[in-house]
C-alpha cells in the first residue's frame, strides 16, 4: 500500500502538467455536455407540448424519435462531421458534437415530458378547471409539480448518460479528456506501468464529480416539487 501510495505520489508531481492539461480537456466535456442539455430541455419542453396537442405530431415524433434511438451516436458523429466540416472551412468538431448531442438531447426530452403528460390523468385538467382555476394557474399548482416530479428521475437520467457519453467525440478530433488521457498514458507507459491506472483514474474522479453534482442538483429539484 505504501508503495502504491509512493508510485501515486511521483506521478502526480512528475505529470502535474499533464493533470492540468486533462482537467482543461475536461473543460470541452462539459462544455460541450452544458450547451447541449441547456438547448434539448429547452426544445425538448417545447416540442413536448407541442407534439402532445395533435395525435398526427405524436405519430411523425415517435417516426423520428426510433430513428434517432436505433442509429448509434458514434454514427450520428460522424454522418454530421463530415457533412458539415471538410477541406473548404465549416463547423469544427466541438460545434458538430453539440448539435448531434442537441438532437438527440431534445428528441429523449421531448419524449419524457410527452409520456408523463400522457401518465397524467385527464381528470387533474378537469377538476382544476372545475374549481375555478385559470389555464396559468391549473398548470402552476397542479400540472406541472406533477410532470416535474415525473419527468425528474429520467431526465437526470439522461442528462447523466449525455455527459458520460460526450467521451465519444474525439473520435471526429475533439481534444477532449479521454484523447489528452491516452496522450499521456502513451508517453509515459514505458516509464511508469501504473500510468493508466492512474490517468484513468482521474478521468474516473471528474465524470465521477460532474455526475453526482447533477444528482445533487436533482435531490434539490425533487424537493421543491414535492406535493
Amino acid at each position: 500500500m505504501n508503495i502504491l501510495s509512493i508510485g501515486v505520489l511521483d506521478f502526480f508531481v512528475q505529470e502535474a502538467v499533464g493533470f492540468k492539461r486533462l482537467l482543461r480537456a475536461f473543460c470541452v466535456n462539459l462544455y460541450i455536455s452544458l450547451v447541449s442539455v441547456l438547448l434539448s430541455i429547452f426544445f425538448g419542453i417545447l416540442f413536448g407540448f407541442i407534439v402532445s396537442k395533435r395525435k398526427i405530431f405524436r405519430i411523425v415524433f415517435k417516426i423520428f424519435l426510433e430513428i434517432v434511438r436505433i442509429i448509434p451516436i458514434f454514427a450520428w458523429l460522424f454522418l454530421f462531421y463530415f457533412k458539415l466540416s471538410g477541406k473548404n472551412g465549416g463547423l469544427s468538431g466541438t460545434a458538430v458534437s453539440i448539435i448531434v448531442f442537441f438532437v438527440w438531447g431534445t428528441f429523449e426530452f421531448s419524449d419524457i415530458i410527452l409520456s408523463s403528460m400522457e401518465a397524467l390523468p385527464k381528470h387533474q385538467y378537469e377538476s382544476g378547471l372545475a374549481i375555478g382555476f385559470t389555464y396559468k394557474q391549473l398548470y402552476k399548482k397542479i400540472i406541472m409539480p406533477q410532470i416535474m416530479r415525473m419527468v425528474l428521475p429520467n431526465a437526470i437520467n439522461l442528462i447523466v448518460r449525455m455527459i458520460k457519453t460526450t467521451s465519444i467525440v474525439t473520435l471526429i478530433g475533439v481534444i477532449e479528456v479521454l484523447k489528452v488521457g491516452q496522450q499521456i498514458i502513451e508517453y509515459n507507459v514505458f516509464k511508469n506501468p501504473k500510468a493508466p491506472f492512474f490517468v484513468y483514474g482521474f478521468i474516473f474522479a471528474l465524470f465521477f464529480v460532474a455526475c453526482q453534482t447533477v444528482s445533487c442538483f436533482a435531490k434539490f429539484f425533487e424537493n421543491k416539487f414535492k406535493i
